[in-house]
């Protein structure tokens, strides 16, 4: 959330962020708002000076004796009593539809971020591993396909249990995965300090508004029992879209202290998101389902270090691709598409050879998204009430949080499926997995169970 103050001060930067970001919000009828908000504060504030005056001159006069006098200024500071209730009750509707807007309002770019309209704007930093990659298959079999013919990924009974979205993950695709998850686990605990958190699946709709998820993206939400269009609560429950929430609300309407900054926590979860699949895109294989597996880093930090710490959170995403031998690239992502909480955001994308699309150069394949890292800022901490003390003598001040995944689980699978396979159709596992896999060094998949299996011997 920004400032009614920053607003106020700067309207053109808003308005600039909202025409960047496309965003459509009335920002003129929000300021005119404001303005009468403001004029009411300052009338209420009058009419109390005024009925505080009277109720003296009441006191005075009965002590003088002038009762008829007394009686007059009674009845004026009823008249006053009504006027001031009236102003209260117009000051409190226009403070609602004041919040309301200002959730509504999103970020203010960095100066130095991109400016560009979408995603052909965005700006790659950096490529690693790419030009000296393995030494691939003549034709690479795309994940959905190699994970079928493996028995490792079950597409068909995913959908059975829970529809369109959804897969199975069997055997070794199921062991895969959990590695995966374990492997970043530790690597971010032991070497970037981060404290493991396990938060609860189900966030509530403070929760969601405080990370930044509402009101914009409630359409994009698994409500836990209800429609989506029906007016909510703040204690209706939603399963998470990303452990980003329910970390960063931890600290919600609570001042932290200076020494307890920077604070580092890392969390994996599955996470839900109605959007998969939209527009027709990426309906095949596990690019893009409704629910996923993530380990999400959150950091907790002071204004003057959230930039140095930026590039720090980029870094740790990025060790888990090159712990694993996986080429990637970093793309600084343009105002337009960086999103509506950011301030500055990274995607880290993953190399997937296997279909031939004009992403990946020379040799086809596809750059796969597997971490956004982000600074918001103080905007969340607005939006959340998350401060913290410089000084225990000095006031409170709104923290910046950042936040990174460690990364997406999916699209790495989808990865190590691609460029870790072999001629006939095994996948090596890279070697930091394979303690967390029983010493399995290849995928050679399993037995297909049921009268298809038969069927298609």
């Amino acid at each position: 959330m920004l400032s009614r103050q920053f607003v106020r001060d700067d309207p053109e930067a808003v308005r600039r962020a909202l025409e960047t970001k496309g965003v459509d919000v009335d920002l003129e009828g929000l300021l005119e708002t404001d303005a009468e908000w403001r004029e009411l504060k300052a009338e209420g504030d009058d009419l109390r000076r005024r009925r505080n005056e009277v109720s003296n001159e009441i006191g005075e006069l009965k002590r003088e004796g002038d009762d008829e006098a007394a009686a007059a200024a009674i009845e004026r500071s009823g008249e006053l009593k009504e006027e001031l209730a009236a102003v209260e009750k117009r000051a409190e509707e226009l403070e609602a539809d004041l919040e309301r807007a200002l959730l509504r309002l999103p970020n203010v770019p960095h100066p130095e971020a991109p400016v560009g309209d979408d995603e052909s704007d965005n700006v790659e930093t950096e490529r690693w591993g790419f030009e000296d990659r393995r030494e691939l298959p003549a034709e690479v079999t795309p994940h959905y396909d190699l994970g079928e013919e493996l028995d490792v990924l079950d597409f068909e009974r995913g959908a059975k249990v829970s529809g369109g979205g959804f897969y199975v993950a069997k055997g070794e695709g199921a062991r895969l995965e959990h590695a995966l998850v374990q492997f970043m686990l530790d690597l971010h605990r032991t070497e970037h300090d981060y404290t493991d958190v396990f938060p609860p699946i189900p966030v509530n709709s403070a929760s969601m508004r405080g990370a930044g998820q509402f009101p914009k993206f409630v359409e994009d939400a698994y409500r836990v029992g209800g429609d989506n269009d029906e007016p909510y609560d703040d204690d209706d429950l939603w399963l998470l879209p990303t452990a980003e929430v329910p970390v960063t609300n931890m600290y919600r309407d609570e001042i932290l202290l200076n020494d307890d900054l920077p604070i580092k926590h890392q969390a994996y979860t599955p996470n839900f998101r109605r959007e998969a699949g939209e527009h027709g895109t990426e309906t095949r294989g596990i690019v893009r389902v409704h629910q996923f597996n993530k380990v999400e880093l959150v950091n907790f930090v002071r204004p003057e270090d959230s930039y140095d710490r930026l590039e720090g959170l980029l870094g740790e995403a990025t060790a888990v691709l090159e712990r694993l031998g996986l080429p990637y690239r970093v793309l600084e992502m343009c105002t337009g598409d960086m999103g509506f909480a950011q301030a500055k955001k990274y995607d880290v994308e993953v190399w997937a050879p296997a279909d031939d699309m004009p992403e990946g150069p020379e040799a086809g394949g596809r750059w796969l998204e597997v971490s956004s890292v982000s600074n918001f800022e103080d905007f969340q901490a607005r939006r959340a009430g998350i401060q913290y003390r410089p000084e225990q003598h000095e006031s409170a001040e709104y923290l910046h949080t950042l936040n990174g995944s460690g990364v997406a689980v999916p699209r790495v699978v989808v990865a190590v499926m691609e460029y870790y396979q072999n001629d006939d159709g095994t996948v090596e596992v890279p070697e930091p997995l394979r303690p967390y896999m029983g010493g399995t060094e290849r995928i050679e998949g399993g037995e297909k169970v049921g009268e298809s299996a038969v069927g298609d011997g």
